[in-house]
């Protein structure tokens, strides 16, 4: 069995619409070995840069999901595929620094909740004589957390999934290959 590896250079609006766990899961279903993507900026442009290494069948196929296949949030003007001569990290190694990663996100979400719930505080204090004026800004601020508590449970959730169809995905491959 050959083994390849290709670069896919994505541009167009693909930052920030799920791309990277998108192509992602569809190497995991090839059953790709090698994976890498990572979202840069050239000349002021939203690139993806995707690498795959693996069985030459394999990568091809994931090729032509890549062409054709976007994220519905995504806007794709191009996308460009060459070979890639270099070193391509196991996609074990980018599922997770990807999702540690995501959990930074997360949790720099959460701080910054904890420093707007603090100007909030600041703004309750200043109105302490106007009770009206404290209920709204309480008001605010819950919805605030609400909407980020919302955020970081959909964002847990998702990870969640992930993890529990790649544990499963896992499992059936390990059962296939021990019965054999």
């Amino acid at each position: 069995m050959e083994m390849k590896a290709k670069e896919i250079v994505i541009k167009g609006k693909v930052h920030d619409v799920g791309y990277r766990l998108f192509l992602l899961s569809e190497a995991e279903r090839l059953f790709i070995g090698k994976f890498d993507a990572r979202n840069v900026l050239i000349t002021g442009e939203q690139h993806l840069i995707v690498l795959v290494g693996g069985a030459e069948e394999r990568i091809n196929r994931f090729v032509e999901f890549a062409e054709s296949n976007y994220p519905p949030e995504a806007s794709v003007e191009s996308v460009e595929v060459k070979d890639y001569g270099e070193e391509v990290r196991s996609i074990d190694s980018f599922r997770q620094s990807f999702m540690v990663f995501r959990l930074t996100k997360i949790a720099q979400a959460g701080v910054g909740m904890l420093g707007k719930q603090d100007k909030t505080i600041e703004i309750l204090e200043s109105v302490k004589g106007d009770t009206s004026k404290m209920l709204e800004k309480q008001d605010l601020m819950l919805e605030k957390q609400d909407e980020t508590i919302k955020t970081i449970k959909e964002e847990s959730e998702k990870t969640r999934e992930v993890m529990k169809e790649k544990i499963v995905e896992d499992v059936e491959w390990v059962k296939e290959h021990s019965a054999r």
